[in-house]
């Protein structure tokens, strides 16, 4: 599959039909991974419509980010991929620090955003929960990626399907590892910090919504989601059993079919 670069050097890549009436759908990843986290989705949802994903800047193929990272940084990259594309609006799916990134782009550039997917992605935290994670990111300050990859691997996945699929392990231990420990640390800090934004946003997100997680999906929990969907009138809330965070990769099927059907609701 060709690797298409924009403007300001975003990798991406695009899937399906030349043409179609149904709406595109843009898939973000989450921090510390790349556009080939979704390699279960991409076959199966631009079966009838275009599907773009691309790389964050400071992940894969993409250059580093030019200013301090935040959401607004990665929201304005974001619109620069739909530019180039000549989008006015697609459906936009986010997971984790993507699920951040696309409620901005919702609150600041809301003409682009046709339907939104809020998978796996974080709220509001308990003191405990924010020192956990900031905890995370002092480690990757001081021994970069490795230093929270293996950790990351028994949060993200079930311990079943972990010691099943030591090749997937691989491939989302080198995806991890693959990132640059200079600014690794900067973006993994927009996970921290960038939550408050998000909360009771002013005005509230209006567009069509799904909102996503695993019911063992201990840092991007159920209650987070329920509280996501709360503040995003007409939200439907999923809540996949037995599932931690990478369900995409661990169930791709089960997970397919609720992006699929939400997908299906949207017709501009």
């Amino acid at each position: 599959m060709t690797v298409i670069q924009t403007a300001d050097g975003t990798a991406c890549q695009l899937f399906g039909p030349d043409a179609t009436l149904a709406p595109p759908l843009v898939l973000i990843h989450g921090l510390g991974l790349n556009r080939a986290m979704w390699r279960e989705q991409t076959p199966t949802l631009s079966h009838d419509r275009q599907v773009i994903t691309y790389d964050l800047y400071g992940h894969g193929d993409s250059p580093s980010p030019s200013e301090p990272p935040s959401l607004a940084l990665f929201a304005r990259q974001f619109a620069g991929v739909m530019a180039h594309f000549d989008l006015p609006y697609a459906i936009v799916a986010g997971f984790s620090l993507g699920g951040m990134i696309v409620r901005r782009v919702a609150m600041d550039m809301p003409h682009l955003v046709s339907g939104l997917a809020i998978l796996h992605s974080p709220h509001a935290r308990t003191g405990a929960e924010q020192d956990a994670i900031q905890a995370r990111v002092q480690q990757a300050e001081a021994a970069g990626p490795e230093a929270t990859v293996e950790a990351a691997l028994g949060r993200w996945f079930t311990a079943g399907f972990h010691a099943a699929n030591p090749a997937v392990m691989c491939d989302v231990r080198d995806w991890v590892l693959a990132n640059d420990p200079a600014i690794y640390p900067a973006i993994y800090q927009v996970l921290v910090d960038g939550v408050a934004e998000l909360v009771a946003p002013s005005p509230p997100i209006a567009v069509p919504s799904l909102v996503l997680t695993g019911d063992e999906d201990y840092g991007n929990n159920p209650a987070m989601s329920a509280a996501i969907a709360a503040e995003i009138d007409g939200a439907s809330l999923v809540i996949l059993p037995g599932l931690r965070h990478m369900a995409m990769l661990e169930a791709p099927d089960i997970f397919n079919h609720h992006l699929m059907q939400f997908c299906a609701t949207i017709t501009v």
